[in-house]
This record gives C-alpha cells, sequence and structure tokens, in this order.
C-alpha cells in the first residue's frame, strides 16, 4: 500500500473530470475543506483551505486502515486485494424521521462528505419533506421548499447528487396516521402498509408524491423504499389472492405499478433488496435500469435471498451497511459490529461488482408504537428505538469512506488508532486506549438478571476510567461527543442497577425510601446529561428536537421517580401517624 507522508497527500491533485460524469466531482468549486467538528455551533467554520482531491483526504488515515491478518467474521469469503474498479456511488443516506438537523448542519455534514469522497446522498426526508398537494403529511419539523432547493443546489455545487427517497408500500406510518389516508391501510391496528390491492388509489398517491420529489430534486434517481412489507397478505381481499397466486404477486404486481410511475417520470427506481430476493421473480417485470440495494449490516450473505442468482443476471447492485442500527439505542453503541460491517462487507460487495454503495444511518428502528383514539384513530406514532444524534459518529462515516476509498478490507483497530492520532493529537498508546473504550461490551442488560446488569456495568465503568484519561489535542467537541456517549452508556447501567431492584419480586412500597436517594442522584445526573447533550448538538438538531430527545431519554427514569417518591411520602406518613 501506498504510504506517501501527510505533507505530499495533502499538496497532490486530481485529473479534471467533465461534468458528464458523476462518479467523482465534477465541476465543482473551490471550497473550505473539512468541518473542524460536526457537531455543536455549526456556524463556526475554519478557513482552512481544501486538501487537494476528496479521495486523496481519506487518505491521511489510509497507513492506519490497512487489514492483513484479521479476524473475519464466518462466512464471509476473503477478500481480494487486486485492483478493483471504484465504486461508480459512493454515497451515505440521511434519516429524517426522527432528530432532524438544521439546514446549515445538513450543508455542513454534505461538505464533509463530499471532502471524503461520497458522491450521492440518499435523502429520507419523511414528514420533514414540504408537501405541497399532499401537505397533512409534514409535520411541525419538515423544511420549507426554498430550503430543500438550496440545500439540493448546495450539494450539487459539491458533486453530490441528492436522491429522494419516498417510501410507497411499507414503512408508511407518517402517511397513514392521517384520517385523509384512512381508506390506503392494509391493517387498521399496523400502519406501516398501504394495501397493494388499492392500485388506483395508491397510484393516485404516489404520483403526487414522486411527482412533487421530483420538482425539488433532479437526481435522475427516486428511491422508492420497498423494504420490510411484512404485511403482505394480511386484509382479506389480499389473504384470498395471496392464497389463490402467491404473497409474491402482491408484490410484484404493485411495484411494477409504482415502477411504472417513476419511469413516466423519466426517472429510474432505486428499491431496497430485501423482499426482491424473497420474491426474485420480480426483477424480470420491472424497468431493467432498476437498481437494488442489498443492505447488510453484520449478517450471512443471503440472508434475504440469493444475491449472487441476481448478480448474474446483470443488474444494478449498490450495497448498504449501517452505522446506526440493532442493538444500538440512546445507551449503547455496537462499535465493533459496524467496523466488522464495513471491513467484511465493503470488500465483498466491490468483489461482486456491486456499482455503489450507501451507508445507512437510522434515527430509528422504523417500527413505531401508536397511541390510539376511538375506531383506530392515530394520535400519536411512537419510534420503538432511538439512538445518539448522526453528530456523534463522525469516526464511522470516515472509516466507511476510508474502507471505500482503499482496496484492502479496512482493520478497524488500526484505523482507529491512526483516526485518534491524526484527529485528536493523541499518541499511538492514547489511541489504542481508545480503541479498547470502542471495545466496551454494547450488551443490553437485562434489569432481570441483576448480575448481569454488575458484570456490564464494571465493565463499562472500566471504559470510562480509560477515557478519561485521554485528553485531546484538537477537535475537542467531536471527542465530547464520544465522552458523552460512554458517559450517557454509564449511566444507563446505574439506572439499570435501581431498577434491578424496583422491578424484582422483593419490591414492596416499604422500600421505596431505600431507592428514593439514589433515585434522586440519577435525576440530577439526568439534568447535567441533558445540559450536556444540548450543548453539544446546539445548532445540529432543531431546537424542538433537541427538547424531544432529552425527554424521550429521560422518560422512563422520571416515571420511576415520580411512583416511587410518592410511595416513600406515603410510608413516611403513615409511619409518622402509628408512633
Amino acid at each position: 500500500m501506498n504510504t506517501r507522508t501527510l505533507s505530499d497527500l495533502t499538496h497532490m491533485k486530481q485529473p479534471n473530470q467533465t461534468n458528464a460524469s458523476r462518479q467523482g466531482h465534477p465541476g465543482r468549486p473551490e471550497h473550505p475543506g473539512p468541518s473542524e467538528h460536526l457537531g455543536p455551533r455549526y456556524s463556526r467554520r475554519t478557513n482552512r483551505s481544501r486538501t487537494g482531491t476528496c479521495l486523496l483526504i481519506l487518505a491521511l488515515f489510509s497507513f492506519a486502515g490497512t487489514a492483513h491478518a484479521l479476524d473475519r467474521t464466518p462466512g464471509w469469503p476473503e477478500a481480494s486485494t487486486q485492483t478493483e474498479t471504484p465504486f461508480a456511488i459512493r454515497g451515505f443516506h440521511i434519516d429524517l424521521r426522527v432528530q432532524v438537523m438544521t439546514v446549515q448542519a445538513l450543508k455542513d455534514f454534505a461538505r464533509e462528505l463530499a471532502d471524503f469522497g461520497m458522491n450521492t446522498l440518499v435523502m429520507e426526508w419523511e414528514a420533514s419533506y414540504p408537501y405541497d398537494r399532499h401537505a397533512t403529511i409534514s409535520n411541525p419539523h419538515a423544511y420549507t421548499r426554498d430550503e430543500v432547493r438550496d440545500f439540493v443546489a448546495y450539494c450539487d455545487s459539491l458533486g453530490i447528487e441528492v436522491i429522494p427517497l419516498q417510501q410507497c408500500f411499507g414503512h408508511v406510518e407518517y402517511i397513514l396516521q392521517h384520517g385523509r389516508y384512512n381508506h390506503l391501510k392494509e391493517s387498521r391496528t399496523d400502519l406501516s402498509q398501504v394495501c397493494p390491492l388499492k392500485v388506483e388509489e395508491n397510484r393516485a398517491l404516489f404520483t403526487a408524491l414522486f411527482e412533487d420529489m421530483a420538482s425539488l430534486h433532479p437526481s435522475k434517481y427516486i428511491h422508492i423504499g420497498g423494504d420490510e412489507t411484512r404485511l403482505l397478505g394480511h386484509c382479506d381481499q389480499c389473504a384470498a389472492v395471496a392464497a389463490a397466486e402467491g404473497t409474491g404477486k402482491l408484490f410484484a404486481d404493485y411495484l411494477v405499478m409504482i415502477c411504472d410511475v417513476v419511469t413516466r417520470l423519466g426517472k429510474i427506481p432505486v428499491l431496497w433488496a430485501d423482499i426482491v430476493l424473497e420474491y426474485p421473480e420480480v426483477v424480470d417485470r420491472l424497468p431493467r435500469e432498476t437498481v437494488y440495494v442489498d443492505w447488510n449490516y453484520g449478517w450471512a450473505i443471503n440472508r434475504f435471498g440469493n444475491v449472487d442468482q441476481l448478480v448474474s443476471k446483470g443488474l444494478n447492485f449498490w450495497g448498504s451497511p449501517a452505522i446506526r442500527s440493532h442493538p444500538d439505542n440512546w445507551y449503547t453503541t455496537d462499535w465493533q459490529k459496524h467496523f466488522n460491517n464495513q471491513r467484511d462487507f465493503i470488500p465483498y460487495a466491490r468483489q461482486t461488482g456491486y456499482q455503489g454503495v450507501v451507508m445507512t444511518s437510522w434515527s430509528t428502528s422504523g417500527v413505531y408504537g401508536y397511541t390510539w383514539e376511538t375506531d383506530y384513530e392515530a394520535i400519536r406514532i411512537h419510534p420503538m428505538r432511538n439512538v445518539y444524534p448522526l453528530s456523534g459518529f463522525r469516526i464511522l462515516v470516515a472509516s466507511y469512506a476510508q474502507a471505500v476509498a482503499q482496496e484492502e478490507p479496512l482493520d478497524p483497530r488500526e484505523f482507529v488508532i491512526g483516526y485518534a492520532m491524526e484527529r485528536f493529537g493523541l499518541s499511538r498508546d492514547e489511541g489504542e486506549t481508545l480503541w479498547q473504550v470502542l471495545e466496551a461490551s454494547p450488551a443490553l442488560a437485562r434489569v432481570e438478571d441483576p448480575e448481569e446488569v454488575d458484570a456490564i456495568r464494571m465493565e463499562v465503568r472500566q471504559a470510562v476510567a480509560r477515557m478519561g484519561t485521554l485528553t485531546p489535542r484538537s477537535h475537542r467537541e467531536e471527542f465530547a461527543h464520544l465522552q458523552l456517549m460512554l458517559d450517557l452508556r454509564s449511566f444507563s447501567l446505574d439506572v439499570r442497577k435501581v431498577e434491578s431492584v424496583y422491578e424484582s419480586a422483593r419490591y414492596d412500597r416499604s422500600m421505596a425510601g431505600t431507592i428514593l436517594p439514589d433515585l434522586e442522584r440519577l435525576m440530577e445526573e439526568s439534568d447535567r446529561l441533558d445540559e450536556r447533550f444540548t450543548a453539544l448538538n446546539e445548532g445540529f438538531l432543531k431546537p424542538a428536537e433537541l427538547t424531544e430527545q432529552n425527554r424521550i431519554r429521560s422518560e422512563k427514569l422520571r416515571k420511576i421517580h415520580a411512583a416511587v417518591e410518592q410511595a416513600a411520602v406515603e410510608q413516611a406518613a403513615a409511619e409518622q401517624a402509628a408512633r
């Protein structure tokens, strides 16, 4: 592997590219280099000049990112180290279902992606999109149409193509929660999916939504979603069709109609490949140019179906790893899973001939609970999982960019050590310490198992102690996100410790006074964590989202505290009266 010096890399330039190509950064104007941080106070920027080609910026970490003898995930093929054709599409997916970012944060993130060599953004706007004819769908966090138009134009100036993602089958809770669309539901009690037999009604709705997206996104692509259609064959009419003709036909017929809508707009449909892999016969009925996105977050290659069978047909595949997915939540991040996902899946995608990769980053799981009114009128939908905002994951974005740029599989440990040295000014030994911190158990401690809670809690406390020995010399605010995420993890396990008593069979009202002091201490700590979170993410998330995220994160603790406090007061009053 070429190991040029930092000085060499920052003075090298890339050959000019034509505006006809979207595979690099055509016609991109000079602009400042990578952000000083991706988090607090996004309006504060530095004026560092750009360091030559965006791909070569990645090489700042290349000395630390090459794999030699790696412990690969079982079942994955050995990656070739022969020269391969670079991915034409080097993309990132931004999920705005929750944790809606400010416009400035979106622009700053896009600029850093461009400097990392990315040329594509898949925007899952959901209800943050300012729909026109279907304005009912947009939520209070929605951007203005001018803001979306301006953001897309800004990305274009960076050489980034913005592809809108408009779900049209499953994952449409944000649409079906509104009474205006009740007639399209596959289920009265699960708002995730439209009924595929409501062909003309769905055609009318999604034609309007795709036209709206196309009006603000000049990309040649529209991502139509199409994943996790768990309710196929659920309603009586669909069940009858599935029994007579097969569940796959329900899926295929509907997808053919949706792709027809997209191609009539002059666009190329892009869709998640999981259900297509389950019913591969559908590809023979879809437009030849359709793009299939194989999302794999660390599992067996053919989890959804035989990928090689479809690739052999000459279809256009992109691959999608993830940096925020299960088991991640507000209090845990499985760093090892995400690094290993990049190490294993990206070389596989390159070897298999995928034309692109798009890193997914999920703000929530896409599964919801509901607050209902009479007759299943949805009052509110609740995401089933919340995670730390994208502001805290620059190290994973950088490792993804490195894994895409180099031919060899990423070596996660060496990458983190190199990143710690280059980005935070730490020594190699300190970089090793950071790696050990990121190795701490991400396990979800069960309150019904106090011994498990104690074991995980002790391991995480050791990680906190290690983190406390590190003092970054640069990019301190980025480092502060990592510290806060670890402190939130430790805090959550302290809460679990108290919960293991509160939820045990031995807990009764007489014990309320015993655990109340611990709960009060945790409430005070929760408030301090809220303040840190707000300070770090001010300017990254919209203000109302900051408040909402703090509320969600502490809601369970506050409910337990209120119940225990009431019981303790009553118990103290009863004891006083008995004297």
